[in-house]
């Protein structure tokens, strides 16, 4: 699931995108061992094979690469959601978009930076959470459905925070959350 997206610059071409992602996915991998206080823009650019100046003609900043590395990843897993779901309509869709979740989280190699910088993750948590309800909020109906989409997402983090390898648990609990049963 850590697939680099294709990202746009207004006069950008392919080749460019191609190093911007690259420098983004191995901001991921980079983060995923030493975390965003010791991350290094050196460590970064060896990792995504391209100079120092390359790396600093994308991200001016360590903040800048931070913060187009958070729009990266929200944009991989919208992105990840969309083709899961793609084409499929009620329950099929939120169910979709469930296992999405699960497999995303279980695949995912940064999901380990809570245990590096818990206090980095758990701060960024109050943002990602609205976000994350929103858009689970809209696969949902009834008058409760911003409950259930806050709930399902609670579950989601608290997997985020104290991994289980049970993703058939973790799955069974999302739908428990959101009221849907296991498909037959």
């Amino acid at each position: 699931m850590n697939r680099p997206l294709s990202a746009h610059r207004d006069a950008g071409s392919a080749d460019d995108s191609s190093t911007r992602n690259r420098i983004l996915a191995a901001t991921a991998e980079v983060l995923g061992r030493s975390g965003q206080t010791k991350l290094s823009l050196s460590e970064v650019a060896l990792q995504a094979g391209v100079s120092r100046p390359t790396l600093y003609r994308w991200f001016a900043s360590k903040q800048e690469l931070l913060d187009a590395f958070g729009r990266y990843e929200r944009d991989m897993f919208d992105t990840g959601v969309s083709r899961a779901t793609a084409g499929l309509r009620g329950t099929e869709k939120l169910d979709a978009a469930l296992r999405f979740i699960v497999e995303y989280q279980q695949s995912y190699s940064g999901v380990r930076l809570v245990d590096i910088e818990p206090e980095v993750v758990i701060a960024q948590l109050s943002h990602i959470i609205p976000l994350m309800r929103a858009r689970l909020e809209k696969l949902l109906s009834g008058a409760n459905a911003g409950v259930k989409a806050a709930t399902a997402i609670r579950v989601a983090v608290s997997h985020y925070i104290v991994r289980s390898d049970d993703g058939e648990q973790f799955l069974a609990q999302l739908r428990h959350a959101v009221g849907i049963r296991h498909p037959e």
